[in-house]
């Protein structure tokens, strides 16, 4: 990843911070964004105290201006952007359909879905003026598979899916390749707000016998925003512990 630049949503912590510092310990320049300031300027600090480079950005993905000032951070601070990885996204309401607030159905679509049009929108635009780049959109085990009270979170990353494909589609002649990530349940700060009894539960579920780990998903981001991975566009790859092949 030397000479590439980077931007990580999402990255202050879970996945996005182990994405960050995996492509920074690889060589690139990483934008790391968050909503979370103080927790993404220190995976920035620990970036730099190894000897790599990167910079913080605060931005809401949910925001279509705050997406645009991003992308125009990245290539102001290191002048052009190869890989973008959309990984910011909230779990959300826990309820079923018809006891879902309107109010906690349209925040996930917003931070899990429409950020990644958003995204997309002002990150292809940067890339077309380099003549090529690789997006990389994290979706979920539940982008293929339904979960009961998570209506939300399943629609926006079977979406996410969908506007992966259909963007690859329309990129690959322009030589930008689009792919999106699905991990089962990992190890993150999301995982924390269950109880012990729903955690063994959810462990049963993949054949593997434990939670992934963010450093394992994040290295098929690596391969596939490195030009290792010219020939994949258009695709999904879960990294799920087996819990699919269930």
């Amino acid at each position: 990843m030397k000479n590439k630049v980077v931007i990580v949503t999402g990255g202050a912590s879970g996945i996005g911070e182990a994405t960050a510092v995996l492509f920074a310990r690889e060589g690139a320049s990483v934008v790391v964004s968050d909503i979370q300031e103080e927790k993404g300027k220190k995976v920035v600090q620990q970036i730099v105290a190894a000897g790599g480079k990167a910079s913080f950005f605060m931005a809401d993905v949910s925001v279509a201006e705050e997406n645009e000032a991003l992308v125009n951070f990245a290539v102001k601070t290191y002048g052009k952007l190869d890989v973008a990885v959309n990984n910011a996204g909230i779990g959300g309401e826990g309820n079923k359909i018809a006891d879902m607030s309107l109010e906690g159905w349209h925040k996930v679509i917003s931070v899990n879905l429409d950020s990644l049009f958003y995204g997309m929108k002002y990150q292809i635009a940067a890339m077309k003026k380099n003549g090529a780049g690789s997006i990389v959109n994290i979706s979920s085990i539940l982008g293929s598979v339904g979960f009961l009270g998570s209506a939300a979170y399943v629609a926006a990353k079977h979406g996410a899916l969908g506007i992966t494909k259909t963007a690859a589609l329309e990129y690959s002649s322009e030589n930008i390749r689009i792919n999106a990530v699905g991990p089962a349940f990992i190890d993150t700060p999301l995982l924390d707000r269950l109880d012990d009894e729903l955690k063994q539960k959810l462990i049963s579920m993949h054949p593997i016998g434990r939670f992934g780990k963010s450093e394992e998903v994040a290295e098929i981001i690596l391969w596939l925003g490195s030009d290792k991975a010219s020939f994949a566009t258009g695709a999904y790859y879960p990294i799920d512990g087996g819990y699919l092949a269930n």
